[in-house]
């Protein structure tokens, strides 16, 4: 047993960015991890797959990306690597193969956490959770009968079971994941709900220029009329590729079905080989081209408002997406269908923490990181107190919120138990 004054839970982005905070203020800390630096870069996301976010925004207390092409889009071994040498870079102390198992008050008297784990327990004062946003894959109901593969355990083309694919969600992992079945040769259904579409770039700067330079991704969630509501917003429909012009062609639906991709709407069920689709597709797909032309609408207005319109391109708009209505049913067996390939998001797990601080769907309760319970905090999670909290690039805003109040032991500002997030 090892008695310290603070346990930080997780060793990926958000959970070293606390942790260097805490080094520079001299707190003595450890931090866990089920497995190593950067574990779930490693071992639960697919070959191919590169960062939505340009390099430059690899931002962290202390360090982040110093290469040569920071409006590349870095891989994910690559990532791993930056973050091996960010840690090595202060010498965070990560324990590898330390597996949570559960959270709980310890000793009244001395304001200690007990943290069980499958490599020892830990008494700390403070526990900061920076197990990111990922949980546990979100599987839809009536998804039964079916060979299901979850986005986190998909890999490549050539491991996936023979036949064509049923892909499930159309934000970034489905459409990225359907669009490399498709050149693989594989046959390729995609399931289209709610999304996000954007573009790639607009004007001749990124995407993310634009967000940052408008002051979007800084938008706090009291600024925001429904905070629950923006925490489920859906992942842009966004691809990383380091093509050498910067010009390739967005990644959208339009350009899949132009390819052969057949588009259905919102899967309903799957049950007894056969898959039932909802009839909103056509309505989903303009809705999403309605929401992107507001965005847009609004970084032409910053231009205008900035003086900006001799340094931007004048760029013609995104055409609408237009797709045909869809099949409301398919039979998986007969379609020649071999996997159903779920890109639907993650739904939290915190059933580690034995704490009154978890929100009926299990998200934990906090206001700038601060939970209920005096001492424990939280990092890295979708808009959690800036529209960019749950990107690489803005945890580190949270984790110097949560290091300063940490160090500076008041609870003045903590909110009741009983008390919703904000």
């Amino acid at each position: 047993m090892t008695t310290l004054d603070t346990v930080v839970v997780g060793a990926g982005h958000a959970g070293l960015a606390v942790s260097r905070l805490l080094t520079d203020a001299g707190r003595d800390h450890v931090v866990l991890d089920r497995g190593r630096v950067g574990e779930r870069w490693r071992t639960e996301r697919w070959d191919s797959l590169h960062l939505l976010t340009p390099a430059w925004m690899t931002r962290l207390p202390g360090g982040g990306y110093t290469g040569p092409d920071p409006d590349g889009y870095l891989s994910s071994g690559q990532f791993v690597g930056l973050l091996e040498r960010y840690a090595s870079s202060f010498g965070a102390p990560v324990v590898s193969g330390a597996t949570v198992l559960s959270v709980t008050a310890g000793d009244s008297t001395a304001r200690r956490y007990r943290i069980v784990t499958t490599a020892g327990t830990w008494h700390a004062r403070h526990v900061v959770v920076a197990t990111g946003p990922h949980g546990t894959p979100n599987v839809p109901e009536g998804v039964a009968g079916a060979e299901v593969l979850t986005s986190h355990r998909y890999r490549n083309p050539d491991r996936l079971a023979p036949g064509g694919v049923l892909v499930v969600g159309a934000s970034a992992s489905g459409l990225q994941i359907a669009d490399e079945l498709n050149r693989s040769g594989r046959d390729v259904t995609l399931a289209v709900g709610r999304h996000t579409r954007v573009p790639r770039r607009y004007r001749g700067m990124d995407l993310f220029w634009w967000l940052d330079v408008t002051g979007r991704l800084a938008r706090t969630v009291d600024e925001v009329p429904d905070p629950a509501a923006a925490r489920r917003e859906t992942s842009l429909q966004l691809v990383g590729r380091n093509d050498p012009d910067r010009a390739a062609p967005d990644l959208d639906l339009a350009g899949l079905h132009a390819r052969g991709v057949r588009l259905t709407g919102r899967l309903a069920s799957v049950t007894g080989g056969r898959a039932r689709f909802g009839s909103e597709l056509t309505a989903t797909v303009a809705a999403a081209d309605r929401a992107m032309d507001r965005l847009l609408d609004s970084f032409d207005r910053f231009v205008e408002r900035t003086g900006l319109a001799g340094e931007v391109w004048s760029q013609p708009r995104p055409r609408p997406v237009e797709v045909p209505a869809g099949p409301a049913e398919l039979d998986l067996r007969a379609e020649g269908i071999g996997t159903v390939l779920l890109a639907t998001g993650y739904r939290p797990d915190h059933s580690w923490l034995r704490l009154p601080v978890l929100d009926a769907d299990g998200s934990i309760r906090q206001r700038r990181g601060a939970t209920p319970a005096e001492g424990l905090y939280v990092v890295g999670q979708r808009f959690q107190h800036r529209r960019d909290s749950g990107y690489i690039d803005g945890a580190r805003h949270d984790a110097r919120a949560v290091v300063e109040h940490l160090h500076a032991g008041s609870s003045r500002h903590r909110p009741s138990v009983a008390e919703p997030a904000a």
